[in-house]
């Protein structure tokens, strides 16, 4: 624990909060159990009198303070008092000791390693707000850098602390940032010593930069020279990284997919605004903070990132307050139809998608066929190959006529296949089987296709005295009736209607040439069918005939 000391008359040292080459930060507490914090800065003064210049220049910006706190700001600290130690005459400003983590804390674990975006949007709010404050009272804050704003676990706001080297001279400015100074928030014109209001801007913008990608553009590898050096070389001529790329890499293993998608749409204003901050010419920057705040609140928040924040807690919801004024109906409602929008474009893209698929799908299965009816042999010529296959068909035709044909002149082949016609036939017409399966069902499709009647049998059916029943009710024989099933077979694809009109056609389709459905019901040129998958499950759907072939018997 550390020593208790008093740091002048009625204000006791509790402990260091932390402390660097531009002073040290400590817990105190005054006379009557009042705890605030008090930077003392590292250059003593001799003499409390205009003699000594470190004097007059600390005397100088305590007043510029004074006005910072004339009119009190949510997301500025307040300053309490200023004087020189009962020890050492060092200077110090006691100011309003705040409870909560910095953001260089809420970076680390047990936190995510980057902010959201609508948290980001809430620091930038708070913290623009602190510098447009500061700026209009002619104080350069000059250390801004994620340890120095803090989350106030009491308001919900964050704040922005330790105006230590505001009230340095040029020259201890210089000195303190060249070789203590956190150099990765630096302008590039700070390593000459100077310091504007533009300065201040370069480093709200990398405070943002490392928020959302986890770390700041030009990171310190150690605390050497060298990696000091390199680093403010960096950040007079090094292009900044590319923010979009670092915050995907940095939330890739933190958040589910739908979580990073939507977490990638960092609104353009909000990137635009970041590289403005982040230019190496000040002249290019926003030239202070009330300019920055106004380019926040220009609409751009209002319009596409109108968020509502709670001021309970970091990462709890409490009471609501809004932070960019009152909430405009109007705004909510143009936001919802962008959505709406949005979610339709999307909607659009993924049927394009879906649709060439479907060609592509489609495309695969011609090639397939193209092979697979290609002459595996050119021995025979096409003359010769064409005899031998009608002499096949009809030797073929006749011994099948002879062979099934029952004596009374039912057809032993049509029974049997009635036999089969049920609606679970197609069972695994949505399967695709392998090499070997495709092979059998081929063979077994060209050997059903071998052993149907010809179209000239009917001629002997007529001599086995079956002339009435080929007779339709004109009086003329008809095959087609005589023999029309309600079983088919697909063509290539066959499509899914929730009804029987051309319309309702959705992208389910079965593919499986192999299959045999039966139709349950005809209306027109629809047929609706019931069969049971692979898997068990049960399908009930309407199918257009243009995409099938009747089976005729």
């Amino acid at each position: 624990m550390a020593k208790v000391f008093t740091i002048t008359e009625g204000l006791e040292n509790l402990g260091a909060l932390k402390s660097g080459g531009q002073g040290s930060v400590y817990k105190a507490k005054r006379t009557g159990g009042f705890i605030s914090a008090v930077k003392i800065l590292p250059t003593p003064i001799s003499s409390e009198s205009d003699a000594d210049k470190n004097f007059t220049s600390f005397q100088n910006e305590v007043e510029k303070l004074k006005k910072v706190n004339e009119i009190p700001n949510p997301n500025v600290v307040s300053i309490i008092a200023s004087g020189i130690t009962s020890s050492g005459n060092l200077p110090f400003i006691e100011m309003e000791y705040i409870e909560g983590p910095d953001l260089g804390e809420l970076l680390t674990s047990p936190h995510d390693p980057a902010f959201t975006i609508q948290e980001t949007i809430r620091v930038a709010d708070h913290l623009s707000n602190a510098l447009a404050h500061c700026h209009r009272a002619d104080v350069k804050h000059g250390d801004i850098k994620s340890n120095n704003v803090k989350y106030n676990e009491r308001t919900g706001n964050y704040m922005l602390l330790d105006f230590g080297l505001s009230v340095m001279s040029d020259e201890q400015r210089r000195t303190s940032i060249r070789y203590a100074g956190a150099i990765e928030f630096m302008a590039p014109e700070q390593s000459a010593g100077e310091t504007l209001f533009e300065t201040d801007v370069y480093s709200f913008g990398i405070i943002l930069f490392e928020l959302l990608t986890g770390t700041v553009p030009f990171p310190l590898l150690n605390k050497g020279e060298m990696a000091r050096n390199a680093v403010m070389v960096a950040h007079m001529e090094n292009a900044v990284p590319d923010l979009l790329n670092l915050r995907r890499n940095t939330i890739s293993s933190i958040w589910s997919y739908d979580k990073r998608e939507t977490e990638m749409l960092v609104p353009a204003w909000l990137l635009q605004m970041i590289a403005r901050c982040l230019e190496k010419d000040p002249a290019k920057r926003f030239k202070n903070g009330v300019e920055l705040q106004g380019f926040i609140h220009s609409g751009i928040i209002a319009e596409e990132s109108n968020y509502v924040y709670s001021t309970g807690s970091f990462g709890q919801v409490s009471s609501a307050v809004v932070i960019s004024g009152p909430v405009d109906d109007s705004l909510w409602r143009a936001q919802v139809q962008q959505l709406e929008i949005q979610a339709e474009k999307n909607e659009h893209l993924i049927n394009e998608l879906r649709y060439q698929i479907e060609a592509k799908d489609r495309e695969l299965y011609q090639l397939n066929m193209e092979r697979f009816n290609q002459p595996q042999s050119r021995g025979i010529s096409r003359t010769v190959f064409f005899t031998v296959l009608i002499v096949a068909l009809g030797l073929g035709a006749y011994a099948t006529y002879y062979s099934f044909i029952k004596p009374n002149g039912e057809s032993k082949l049509k029974t049997g296949m009635q036999a089969n016609n049920n609606i679970n036939s197609p069972v695994d017409s949505l399967l695709i089987p392998d090499v070997k399966a495709k092979k059998k069902l081929r063979a077994k499709s060209k050997r059903k296709a071998a052993l149907r009647v010809p179209e000239a049998i009917p001629a002997a059916n007529e001599k086995a005295g079956t002339t009435d029943q080929l007779k339709n009710k004109e009086g003329s024989t008809t095959k087609n009736d005589l023999h029309k099933t309600n079983r088919f077979r697909i063509k290539r694809n066959a499509f899914f209607y929730e009804r029987p009109d051309k319309n309702t056609r959705n992208n389910y389709y079965i593919v499986d040439r192999e299959a045999t459905l039966t139709a349950i019901q005809e209306e027109d040129e629809f047929i609706y069918v019931k069969f049971v998958d692979s898997r068990g499950k049960t399908t009930q759907t309407w199918l257009a005939k243009d995409d099938l072939d009747r089976i005729y018997e």
